[in-house]
């Protein structure tokens, strides 16, 4: 049974580790082309015999390196000490990621290369992490993580990232941190950063992360949601908390990366109606969360009324599960496959529990609650299900709130289209007159809006060279109708349109 191991972060070892990382070129691109694009891609699927027969026989560092810490194989010690000959073997002891038997080197942890794209350009860290299930299937380990598994980069940190809101601000917060791949990203445009986990496991990690990478404006703390942190305030707060609703139960592993130890959406609540209260002025909080509808009371009502009405809250909804599959899909999470016998067991312990509180279907997706700057201005309440495709959430965030604070004083004298939107026209055979017209969004939410000929005439004539009264008061003429009619008609739409980023200020756009 391979050891489970304590990482301890130290500066000198892990800047003689990122030099050997370096050095060897462990990066994405590099092993994708060590190994086949194909062979790269099955790996995501667990798949990583392609892999190994792609790069059988070498025994170069990158080659060494890709099988030790990309996959999670003991190699031996010499090829070890010849690839790593700043940190040696030694060195990798004296971190916690390994250590020495029957002439190889055991890795107890992952090290993968993790590209990312935001606001400020293109790079890619180290980011290590506990064995996965595929590393530890392999190494003579029944597949089941440990409660205080420590995940590295997955589908949920992917999708924080990509709906944070590229904003600068002096100080930040990211509750929960795990491997730390929030707090690092964040950091790239705050001038500080706490990074708080009840894991000390976690936040070794991700004090070697840091370290890996070079980082040295943030600051790691141990506790419990906000207790690190009293008495603080900051312009972001981001979480991917432990969130995962899991049966109470002496025979339910209690997993810290994904369990808050709360009965149901306990947690969510709880962060929610406690981070206002550490959100400066005009300071945003962006968190994934689960929530539950409980007989008749839908989930996103239910998230609503925990969020002070005097603060901006968007949620996106983005998917629902019943209870059943929810059940399925965290127990298989865990290691646990229909194969095991303490499967059944385990669902119905997660079917128990959701039947005695009634819960009929469990949400998932995104909030975001933003402290507004002045107080008494007017507030954002946006709770909404949206199923399709998205991309640059956190610019759509951004762009969003920018829009509702550009409407506090009435709609902008001058609006542009935005560069993603178009128009497509519907028209039944034989009649010269579209029956639909939709106004669709390309990126962001990707909405579709249907116009009538009125507000499509609108939008179509916003290219910066009139003003919303002149083209309101051009199309009143058109439609032989009141301006005063038509200006009811199109205001509470235009208002939407903004919000939604299908129409832009003409002076944000020029910024």
């Amino acid at each position: 049974m391979v050891r489970h191991l304590q990482p301890r972060p130290d500066p000198l070892l892990c800047a003689a580790l990122a030099a050997d990382l370096d050095a060897a070129d462990l990066r994405s691109e590099p092993l994708r082309s060590a190994w086949g694009a194909e062979a790269d891609d099955a790996l995501a699927r667990g798949v990583r015999s392609p892999l190994l027969r792609a790069i059988a026989g070498r025994t170069d560092p990158l080659a060494t390196l890709g099988r030790l810490l990309v996959l999670g194989m003991p190699q031996p010690e010499a090829d070890v000490a010849a690839a790593l000959p700043r940190t040696g073997v030694h060195g990798i002891e004296s971190l916690g990621l390994g250590y020495r038997e029957d002439g190889q080197v055991v890795p107890t942890a992952l090290i993968r290369p993790q590209s990312f794209v935001d606001a400020d350009g293109v790079g890619e860290w180290w980011i290590a992490s506990d064995l996965d299930e595929l590393a530890l299937q392999h190494l003579d380990h029944d597949g089941v993580l440990p409660p205080d598994h420590v995940l590295g980069v997955g589908g949920a940190s992917r999708t924080l990232a990509s709906l944070v809101m590229p904003i600068a601000v002096e100080r930040a917060l990211d509750l929960g941190t795990g491997c730390g791949i929030q707090a690092l990203l964040v950091s790239r445009h705050a001038g500080s950063v706490v990074a708080t986990d009840i894991s000390a496991r976690a936040l070794a990690y991700a004090e070697m992360n840091a370290m890996l990478a070079g980082v040295r404006n943030i600051e790691f703390r141990r506790g419990s949601m906000f207790e690190p942190v009293a008495g603080e305030s900051f312009g972001l707060i981001v979480s991917n908390p432990p969130f995962v609703i899991t049966p109470r139960g002496a025979d339910v592993p209690e997993y810290e990366y994904r369990d808050g130890g709360l009965v149901g959406d306990a947690l969510v609540e709880a962060f929610v109606r406690e981070a206002p209260a550490h959100l400066a002025p005009g300071g945003s909080a962006q968190l994934l969360g689960n929530w539950e509808s409980v007989g008749s009371a839908l989930g996103l009502r239910r998230l609503e009324s925990w969020i002070d009405p005097a603060l901006d809250a968007w949620v996106v909804q983005r998917e629902t599960l019943s209870p059943l599959g929810y059940a399925e899909l965290w127990i298989r999470d865990g290691g646990t496959t229909p194969r095991d016998a303490s499967f059944e067991p385990l669902l119905d312990a997660w079917l128990d529990d959701f039947a005695a509180r009634g819960v009929t279907e469990i949400g998932f997706g995104y909030v975001l609650i933003r402290r507004p700057a002045t107080a008494g201005s007017p507030v954002l309440r946006r709770f909404e299900t949206l199923l399709q495709p998205v991309t640059s959430v956190g610019r759509a965030f951004q762009d969003g709130l920018a829009g509702h604070d550009a409407l506090a004083d009435g709609i902008p004298d001058v609006l542009l289209v935005a560069p993603d939107v178009t128009e497509a026209r519907h028209h039944m055979p034989g009649q010269e007159a579209p029956s639909v017209i939709e106004l669709r969004q390309g990126g962001g939410f990707g909405r579709t809006v249907s116009a009538d000929p009125a507000l499509a005439g609108f939008v179509g004539a916003c290219d910066g060279d009139l003003t919303v009264t002149q083209i309101a008061g051009a199309l009143a003429d058109l439609f032989e109708v009141p301006p005063t009619e038509l200006w009811a008609e199109l205001e509470p739409r235009l208002r939407t349109l903004v919000t939604d980023g299908f129409l832009v200020p003409a002076d944000e756009m020029e910024e």
